[in-house]
């Protein structure tokens, strides 16, 4: 179910971005986030640590010469290390949190990307497009397979 789920995201985002012109948080995005959306802390703290990444790459491109694939890469990077401490840090300070996840590494920096490149109300609303669409595809899918 997962790799046909991943397969109509892509599909799906592919779709969204030729009609729109507006991407998803990349076309891998809205498919994992569609495999965790009955899980909404994961999806809140994708969410947060993409903000983050956003904001912290916006601070340091004041200060230092990034742009183009210099600025993707560090993107990604913030998203991974944001990932990394919300994922690691805050249950252990938090412990009722334990819900409040990221998903992987890779996705807060794309999403962050798109951040900056569209703005955060309009790669949300995007990604919330696709994302439902990519699971309720899903579920029928499960209902005719």
């Amino acid at each position: 179910m997962e790799l046909e789920l991943i397969a109509v995201g892509l599909l799906l985002s592919l779709i969204f971005a030729g009609t729109t012109g507006i991407y998803a948080g990349g076309i891998i995005v809205p498919s994992y986030l569609a495999l965790f959306l009955e899980q909404p802390g994961r999806i809140a703290g994708t969410f947060a640590a993409a903000v983050i990444a956003f904001l912290i790459v916006s601070i340091l491109s004041r200060h230092l010469l990034l742009f183009g694939k210099r600025q993707f890469v560090v993107m990604i990077l913030c998203g991974a290390l944001c990932a990394i401490v919300i994922s690691s840090a805050l249950p252990s300070l938090l412990p009722e949190t334990t819900e409040f996840r990221v998903l992987g590494w890779v996705i807060p920096g794309l999403m962050a990307n798109s951040f900056r490149r569209q703005g955060i109300l309009v790669t949300s609303a995007a990604i919330v497009i696709v994302t439902v669409g990519v699971y309720f595809a899903g579920r029928l899918i499960v209902l005719f397979v």
